[in-house]
């Protein structure tokens, strides 16, 4: 089975294991996928993940999810924002705010992928990837 949106499929399995109370989730990885994962993990949203190099293959991102108080999950809410069939493109200022700034945009800028608020410092726009709060 082929995946057309990987970052999509993504977010889904880090939602559905989530929502599942799991304590980890393998995905596919990929350069992007590692850049989204260093960000939730820099943010606090997960634990810790790594890439495990399988031969010949691009490799699983492991990653350890977190969970507060009573097994209640950090990440509330992953919504993906820019689609393959609609990409949603934003300027440094007309860049969205999460949850009135509780949250968080994850964005691919000419300089790499990283967060609204790093965007707004380094005054750069870029593709709206996904919204995490």
């Amino acid at each position: 089975m082929h995946i057309t949106d990987t970052i999509a499929d993504m977010l889904t399995r880090i939602r559905n294991a989530n929502n599942a109370k799991h304590d980890t989730v393998d995905i596919p990885a990929s350069n992007m996928k590692k850049a989204i994962a260093q960000i939730l993990l820099d943010e606090g949203y997960i634990k810790s993940f790594n890439v495990v190099q399988q031969d010949g293959n691009q490799g699983i991102i492991h990653v350890v999810l977190k969970y507060g108080q009573g097994k209640t999950p950090v990440i509330q809410g992953l919504r993906r924002v820019s689609k393959p069939g609609l990409r949603i493109y934003t300027s440094c200022e007309d860049m969205p705010r999460v949850m009135k700034g509780l949250g968080i945009a994850i964005l691919s800028t000419n300089r790499g992928v990283m967060t609204d608020k790093q965007a707004r410092k380094e005054h750069v726009g870029g593709e709206v990837l996904a919204f995490i709060w």
